[in-house]
């Protein structure tokens, strides 16, 4: 399976922008739907964004829809988030992870997690 690693988190202020990334080895994503999901404490596990194989397909839910932009490059087997206008409700662990089906709303249908990267974002 692939194997996937976070970037890009931190502290920042609300209204800020930040910007993911999801490197991916021992495998190429494009065999893969890619998802960005969010887990603070306390919470279950949500997706934020979720794109297909081909990058010509995304699912944002509504409270990040307009906000975060999900993107992907093939070529170099990465994943990006970009995450605009954010809120102190946007703190959390930021995940990605890959999957075989697109139904974002099944977090159990996705794997190869990786570590997460911390986002805070202070008012």
């Amino acid at each position: 399976q692939v194997q996937l690693v976070e970037s890009g988190g931190g502290l920042v202020q609300v209204g800020g922008s930040l910007r993911l990334s999801c490197a991916a080895s021992g495998g190429t994503i494009s065999n893969y739907h890619m998802g960005w999901f969010r887990q603070a404490p306390g919470k279950e596990r949500e997706a934020v964004a979720v794109i297909n194989r081909v990058g010509d397909f995304t699912y944002y839910p509504d409270s990040v829809k307009g906000r975060f932009t999900v993107s992907r490059d093939n070529a170099y087997n990465t994943v990006y988030l970009q995450m605009n206008s954010l809120k102190a409700e946007d703190t959390a662990v930021y995940l990605c992870a890959a999957s075989s089906v697109f139904l974002p709303d099944l977090v159990q249908t996705f794997y190869s997690w990786g570590q997460g990267t911390q986002v805070t974002v202070s008012s």
